[in-house]
């Protein structure tokens, strides 16, 4: 198993230092990645009079300050991007972390407040539409060959975007839904990951074992002919510092099938996007297996 922090894109980490600070505390103190989220404005009401920095931009500042660890965002709403923009901002920084990129995608939210505060589709039906069309686009214009695409929300003549990302023949892309809903597992099942939240286990709240196990095995399911390719489990939650405890409630996840540990903030904790408990969890260091 390997274990990352996970920040919000607001208050604190809307700095791109204090990001670069994070991610250099998580590389020295034995962690294995950094994920960023992306939000514009998150929850309008409770998040008013908040900054917010660009994702890529602060994760571009975490690459300098770092070597090792994986660096992506969890999640990137594609529906919500220029395909063409987004492949390159990846591909930017896939060059300049040396090939450390990961690149997590969903539906993202909150719907109305992301979305629908800048007049774009709000039906959760066309946003899934465009993400799968968006991440077969982002496929294709990371491979560094020739792109045209005529679909159903977008148009793409004859391009053909340089550099190709160092990973080849991609970095690996993860997709998040919520569990017990299936089509985003179906989606993850086609691509390298999983990265479910749980409608009994909000954000930093850790899942029940019998929803992972029925999770891990609805998506094995529908990994048909790929069983032999490497496919990854994150799961996430505020766990203890104490090794002991930690080991028991993460173990059984293990167990289950988790194959990364993305610690995290409560989402209702007033600490969710200050950087002085981030740095104390980071320093307690990754739970030892």
């Amino acid at each position: 198993m390997r274990f990352s922090i996970n920040i919000p894109n607001f208050g604190d980490f809307a700095d791109a230092r204090a990001v670069a600070t994070v991610a250099a505390a998580a590389e020295q103190g034995g962690w294995d990645g950094l994920f960023v989220w992306d939000h514009v404005v998150h929850d309008k009401v409770q998040r008013r009079g908040q900054a917010f920095g660009d994702p890529w931009m602060l994760l571009t500042a975490a690459a300098l300050a770092t070597s090792r660890i994986k660096l992506g965002t969890l999640v990137t709403p594609v529906a919500r991007r220029r395909p063409e923009q987004l492949a390159r901002q990846v591909a930017t920084l896939d060059a300049l972390s040396g090939g450390r990129v990961i690149f997590a995608a969903g539906l993202g939210g909150p719907i109305e407040d992301e979305y629908g505060s800048f007049g774009g589709p709000t039906d959760p039906v066309v946003l899934a539409e465009r993400l799968d069309e968006g991440l077969d686009l982002l496929e294709r214009y990371w491979s560094g060959d020739p792109v045209n695409h005529h679909g159903k929300h977008y148009e793409v003549r004859d391009v053909t975007l340089l550099p190709a990302t160092v990973q080849r023949p991609r970095p690996p892309v993860w997709v998040a839904g919520f569990w017990p809903n299936r089509p985003p597992m179906r989606r993850a099942a086609r691509w390298d990951g999983a990265v479910p939240l749980f409608n009994s286990a909000r954000h930093g709240q850790v899942p029940q074992v019998e929803e992972v196990l029925d999770l891990v095995a609805y998506v094995r399911r529908h990994r048909e002919d790929r069983h032999e390719v490497p496919f990854e489990f994150v799961l996430g939650g505020a766990s203890p510092a104490d090794s002991a405890r930690a080991h028991d409630l993460i173990g059984p996840l293990l167990d289950a099938g988790a194959t990364w540990w993305d610690e995290r903030q409560l989402q209702s904790s007033d600490e969710l996007d200050r950087l002085e408990p981030v740095l104390r969890r980071i320093e307690q260091g990754p739970p030892v297996f």
